[in-house]
């Protein structure tokens, strides 16, 4: 980086550099400035103990795939523990994330418990 350093009153008051370099460090500051801003908004959701829903899943989720297995997948559980956890087969999780079935109310909300994920995050976008 060319630099020229103006002076006053013998120590540095000002530094001029090329438009081009400003440019980049002014975009560099301003990256740094969102990444800043993004760090304090994570950590105040997680110091609420909310919870962030990565970018993957939203992906997933508006490629129509199936919400309980995009969301069985991203809590990190396997057919079978999320079938005992709401006390159902894991051939019912199998026919619901097909689509070969729907789970009644009460084992929709019994799911959305066990995904810790609101009901409505279950249900697809038709």
């Amino acid at each position: 980086m060319k630099t020229t350093i103006l002076e006053a009153n013998g120590k540095p008051a000002f530094a001029i550099v090329p438009w081009d370099e400003y440019q980049a460090l002014r975009a560099l500051a301003e990256d740094a400035g969102d990444a800043a801003a993004l760090l304090r908004h994570a950590k105040k959701r997680a110091k609420r103990g909310e919870d962030t829903i990565p970018a993957r899943v939203i992906d997933r989720l508006l490629a129509d795939e199936p919400p309980l297995r995009v969301w069985r997948e991203h809590r990190g559980l396997s057919a079978t523990s999320l079938a005992n956890a709401v006390g159902v087969t894991v051939a019912h999780i199998s026919k619901i994330e097909s689509g070969k079935g729907e789970p009644s109310l009460p084992l929709l909300r019994k799911l959305a418990k066990a995904l810790q994920i609101d009901s409505g995050l279950l249900v697809g976008r038709e």
